[in-house]
């Protein structure tokens, strides 16, 4: 959500903060420096066992607290934990499902869904449920009852299966982002193109987010029949780049050694038509 993130050009610090000190600032009593060293951590791949544990232990901090009640430095930890990739991270995500932050929630769940452990989808259904009565979806929520587009995402990238019959409602659900990210999982459970079609019609929205939004989700899951369509989108073309390198590399990832398929070489072509 961009709501407490760092440009290490903003900042000499990222120059000179070794591993050792991000460390020890996460460990300190400085709420702005443990902020920092979160993201820092996070943002340079710092694997180190002790930066691992370290973060873990700020996923139960009490002290970087809101005056809503929200936890920064959760929110930064739990980020960091998704993109440093080892898997003794999971559990703690899980606990944090059960944070009452919001975006604590969204973010464990982007996390658990990079590291690519099953055992959390149990937990990822239980907060769906939560938009559900039945297989229908509760009307009147509050945008902010739970992370919806996170979990939904996290479940289609986890293969989540069993899921299927309680993604579908959410296809219809008020806020397009949300229909967006049901549109992805249900792709990626069941590869009926009628989900990536959908999402390619979003390109075409009024809405400059919501085409962004579409665009990375085409890109999560590869959907080739997009490529043009993605390449004529009116956005960005760093971000029409971005989606098309997601097709690429599911192309390469389906194709034999040694072998360019046809689609990589027209997503390449298009690629290099946005240069």
């Amino acid at each position: 959500m961009g709501l407490d993130t760092f440009d290490p050009n903003e900042s000499s610090s990222s120059e000179s903060l070794t591993v050792e000190q991000a460390i020890a600032n996460l460990q300190g009593e400085d709420l702005g420096l443990r902020m920092y060293a979160a993201w820092w951590l996070g943002r340079f791949r710092v694997q180190e066992p002790a930066a691992i544990s370290t973060l873990i232990q700020a996923l139960e901090d009490e002290a970087d607290r809101t005056e809503e009640g929200g936890y920064p430095l959760r929110r930064n930890a739990a980020r960091a934990l998704g993109k440093l990739g080892d898997r003794q991270a999971v559990l703690p995500l899980i606990q944090s499902l059960n944070c009452s932050d919001f975006y604590v929630r969204e973010a464990a769940a982007q996390s658990l869904e990079m590291l690519g452990d099953p055992v959390c989808i149990p937990n990822l259904i239980e907060l769906l449920k939560a938009g559900l009565q039945g297989r229908q979806l509760v009307s009147n929520q509050p945008d902010f009852s739970q992370p919806y587009d996170a979990i939904l995402e996290a479940l289609g990238t986890l293969g989540a299966t069993i899921a299927v019959p309680l993604i579908q409602p959410f296809l219809e659900h008020p806020i397009e982002r949300i229909q967006y990210a049901a549109a992805r999982a249900m792709y990626q459970l069941t590869q009926d193109m009628i989900y990536g079609e959908r999402l390619v019609q979003a390109l075409a929205g009024k809405d400059l987010q919501l085409r962004r939004s579409a665009l990375a989700d085409l890109g999560a899951i590869g959907y080739l029949p997009a490529a043009e369509a993605i390449s004529q989108t009116l956005a960005e073309n760093s971000l029409k780049l971005i989606a098309l390198k997601g097709l690429l590399e599911h192309q390469i990832y389906m194709s034999p050694s040694n072998e360019l398929s046809e689609g990589a070489v027209r997503v390449m072509t298009l690629m290099d038509g946005l240069l």
